[in-house]
């Protein structure tokens, strides 16, 4: 657990004129503005003495004391569940999230998220935001699998959220698709909320935040493909929504492809799934402390094999039956093609 830690800093006449918060966001880059926020807040941020507000301009000279207190016991609950782990050190954690597993508690979700895994199986939480909790970069829906980074403290968790924003990491996901679609593309739109549903999102939008996703056809088959995606942005349901919108939505996506009915195998495909057809296969990035390039790798998950061979025309013996060697080639397989 981090210490309590008392910082002080002399504001430069250069700095006259800027809120308090937004200039010890700039001096102290290791934690985020809400962080900071809240710390004034807090009364744990002093201007010569006295309690700083968030807008208040600096004169330039002011001796800035900010307290950071030790982190506190997150509210949510320690619970010992299922988590594959495939990268951790003493900044981070990379986990294979598996499906059914929501990310962060919220309403509906009080415990067996992945965050509460996390509490039980990560002892050396250093904290964010001022508790006791893993520091989530990214997020992946309820139903898809793979990659996801989470960060042990807030200098980590800055960093990759720059990373991310920067487009410094690389995502690449898999999906199955109805129908067929070009070889290749880039869907490239504004993207935000639905007007008229706002638990869904679309590129069909006059105003809103760019959303770019790059695809490529793996192997096609009756009525569906496997297509390999890259994400040049992370926007909520970014891909169901372009691939939805271009004609071709995941198999099994009940919200962008609830009108659309899979046929033969690929209904079969459909229905072994039981879920949407995406998976987080690879996360590439730069260690935020080392710099070292991390490369990780989610083995495709059962089901979405399972899915695979049925539209293949070849049903797959299950996992848990397959001897190691039979496992790496039926992943090899399911792609096609390796780095």
């Amino acid at each position: 657990m981090a210490a309590p830690d008392t910082r002080e800093h002399r504001a430069p006449p250069e700095a006259r004129g800027e809120r308090v918060d937004q200039y010890l966001a700039r001096a102290f880059p290791d934690l985020t503005r809400s962080r900071i926020h809240g710390l004034i807040e807090a009364g744990h941020v002093l201007t010569d003495g006295q309690p700083a507000k968030p807008a208040k301009r600096l004169r330039g000279g002011e001796l800035l004391s900010l307290h950071v207190p030790a982190p506190v016991a997150a509210v949510p609950l320690a619970e010992e569940l299922p988590l594959a782990v495939l990268h951790e050190d003493k900044d981070l954690v990379v986990v294979d999230k598996a499906a059914g597993m929501v990310v962060h508690p919220g309403a509906g979700h009080a415990s067996g998220t992945l965050v509460n895994a996390l509490l039980h199986r990560v002892k050396d939480l250093a904290g964010v935001g001022g508790e006791l909790r893993p520091g989530i970069v990214h997020r992946l829906d309820k139903d898809t699998t793979g990659c996801l980074v989470v960060a042990k403290h807030e200098q980590t968790l800055v960093a990759l959220q720059k990373a991310f924003k920067s487009r410094a990491v690389e995502k690449t996901y898999l999906a199955l698709v109805h129908g067929v679609p070009p070889a290749e593309g880039r869907i490239e739109t504004l993207y935000g909320r639905h007007p008229v549903n706002r638990q869904k999102f679309t590129g069909k939008v006059k105003e809103g935040k760019q959303a770019i996703t790059l695809y490529r056809v793996l192997e096609s088959f009756d009525g569906a493909a496997l297509v390999e995606v890259d994400l040049l942005t992370g926007r909520t349901h970014q891909i169901r929504v372009h691939l939805a919108e271009s004609g071709h939505p995941l198999l099994g996506d009940a919200l962008y492809g609830a009108g659309r009915k899979a046929k033969g195998r690929a209904g079969e495909a459909q229905e072994r799934l039981g879920r949407q057809a995406l998976h987080a296969w690879r996360l590439a990035f730069a260690h935020p402390r080392t710099g070292k390039a991390l490369n990780l790798e989610a083995p495709i998950p059962e089901d979405f094999t399972a899915a695979l061979e049925l539209l293949r025309g070849t049903p797959a013996e299950p996992e848990a039956k397959r001897k190691p060697a039979a496992r790496k080639k039926a992943a090899k397989r399911a792609t096609g093609r390796t780095r």
